[in-house]
């Protein structure tokens, strides 16, 4: 039975450099040469997982089919993979105490003073090696949260020093992702805070066996050969991360400058193969090469920061690049959404998706984004709590059910056409508990939703608390909402439709969370087709 290999990606100097990004496109390269490779996120905050984090504090909240609240950089996992993850991909320092804490209540340390070494590292490496031991993987790959010399990221450090010495150098190594800056004063690059950064990791006891330097500059060879020199690493496996145009040029990046190959030589694996990116570079090529343009509006409550609806933007590239178009992506704060406005904020758009989220903030522009594609036949496609704002918004207008409203933002409503699920009404702690993973829906035959998918079943990823409300489903259906998709194990309703509209859909799941590049998710493809259709019709 063969080892697997360990590699353990840490970041210095600045944190946002983009440690998932290098980890995704190594695996992706020693993937394309045969390997079976898995990514793992190990996060240094002591919350459980990020499910109770609001978005503007770490971005979206990525869920896998297991049902696991996690880290936005899982998403990039699969996109570039085309692998799921699962509960083990993504492991909190809070979960780490949790477990170690209720080992100690259970007395399983037999009267031990519980420490931070051993009990807490053994943990970590335990979990480190959960994937590895499945035997479903060749090469697992962890990457560390936050930066080296940071306090709350000490004990994985020390347990990444701990395995590779127990695992020994052929098993495990160290890539150390740093930023070398460009001083326009002087003109140069500067080496200095990448030597400290390697410095502060020989100080753990972890010597990095490879270097990755972001850089906006060419590194020339009498650079990297400073950089061996003081950083105690070989030439070659100092390698240049240039910024790219586009997160998917990066593995082809890095091809070119042989991380994988070092990895490989490091490992003492076989460099036998080359890497196959031929369905990844046809992607780029459409993606690079659009042979038309839609403007799409994102209608959210928290669009200043970007990685709040990473996987949707990620969704709309991959979607883009099946239909040979450039979506240009137009953020709108729903906040700062009314009547009075809307006709101007919505000028120019070839489709509407309204966006996820929670809380009342921002409820009412929503819905007003809702009424101008249904009464202007745009393009619309609502998730999540989109999907429940065309709802209420279709029961205001069209039922004159004019207090229609979800429990969650008016408990008092005398219309709850968004209800709380039963099995939700006792559930007093917040993480962890909404409706979460995978779940199983029939779709209605001859609707748009069937011929989007071209299946009568299909199975996608939720996380939500509140539902369609059962009891006005005949009212809403008799007026043109239709109930186009059911998960018939509770009877909840999944997917509305609306008659008389091109194209009107919307999603109580996040379809988002499992488009990937090898895969672009078919609701995304046609509603991107959708948006271009609306585009040609406008220009005729």
């Amino acid at each position: 039975m063969s080892i697997t290999k360990y590699i353990f990606v840490t970041g210095g100097v600045s944190s946002s450099l983009g440690k998932g990004i290098i980890a995704a496109s190594l695996a992706k390269l020693l993937q394309a040469r045969g390997y079976r490779v898995t990514i793992q996120k190990l996060d240094p905050y002591i919350n459980v997982d990020p499910g109770t984090l609001n978005p503007y504090e770490h971005g979206e909240c990525y869920v896998t089919d297991d049902g696991a609240e996690t880290d936005l950089d899982l998403g990039h996992y699969e996109r570039f993979l085309n692998v799921p993850t699962s509960q083990s991909n993504n492991v909190t320092t809070g979960r780490i105490y949790q477990s170690v804490i209720e080992k100690e209540r259970r007395g399983e340390f037999l009267g031990k003073t519980v420490q931070v070494i051993p009990h807490i590292t053994n943990e970590i490496k335990e979990r480190i090696q959960i994937l590895g031991k499945s035997g479903d993987y060749d090469i697992v790959i962890t990457e560390i949260g936050g930066t080296v010399g940071d306090i709350e990221s000490l004990p994985y450090i020390e347990s990444v020093r701990q395995l590779k010495w127990e695992l020994g150098d052929d098993n495990a190594l160290v890539i150390h992702l740093t930023l070398v800056p460009y001083l326009s004063a002087a003109g140069e690059l500067k080496t200095k805070p990448t030597q400290h950064s390697v410095k502060t990791l020989m100080e753990s006891g972890i010597r990095a066996d490879i270097l990755v330097c972001r850089t906006e500059h060419e590194l020339s060879d009498d650079l990297k050969k400073k950089l061996a020199l003081f950083c105690n690493v070989r030439q070659e496996a100092v390698i240049q991360s240039i910024d790219a145009s586009t997160i998917y040029d990066v593995p082809n990046m890095m091809l070119d400058e042989g991380l994988d190959k070092v990895t490989l030589a490091k490992l003492n694996l076989e460099d036998t193969t080359v890497p196959d990116l031929t369905h990844w570079n046809s992607f780029l090529t459409r993606h690079k090469n659009p042979k038309g343009k839609v403007k799409i509006g994102l209608i959210g409550k928290y669009v200043e920061l970007q990685d709040s609806y990473k996987s949707i933007l990620e969704s709309f590239i991959h979607a883009g690049a099946e239909n040979e178009v450039k979506v240009k992506v137009k953020p709108i704060h729903s906040e700062y959404l009314n009547a009075a406005n809307i006709a101007d904020k919505m000028k120019g758009l070839d489709a509407i998706l309204v966006a996820p989220g929670f809380g009342e903030r921002g409820i009412e522009g929503k819905i007003e984004a809702v009424k101008y594609a249904r009464e202007h036949k745009l393009p619309f496609l609502g998730i999540c709590l989109g999907m429940q704002m065309a709802v209420i918004e279709y029961a205001r207008n069209i039922l004159n059910l004019k207090d229609a409203n979800s429990v969650e933002m008016d408990p008092e409503t005398s219309d709850p056409v968004i209800n709380l699920m039963e099995d939700q009404k006792a559930i007093t702690n917040m993480g962890g508990t909404m409706r979460l993973g995978a779940w199983d829906c029939q779709l209605t035959e001859g609707s748009i939703i069937a011929g989007v998918y071209g299946t009568k079943e299909i199975k996608e990823r939720h996380r939500h608390r509140f539902e369609y409300n059962n009891a006005y489903r005949d009212q809403l259906e008799s007026a043109g909402m239709k109930t186009t998709g059911i998960n018939l194990e509770t009877d909840l309703v999944e997917i509305i439709e609306l008659e008389n509209h091109p194209w009107f859909v919307g999603v109580q799941y996040h379809p988002e969370y499992k488009s990937t590049v090898a895969n672009p998710h078919p609701l995304f493809v046609n509603f991107v087709a959708a948006a271009y259709s609306f585009s040609k019709s406008k220009s005729k």
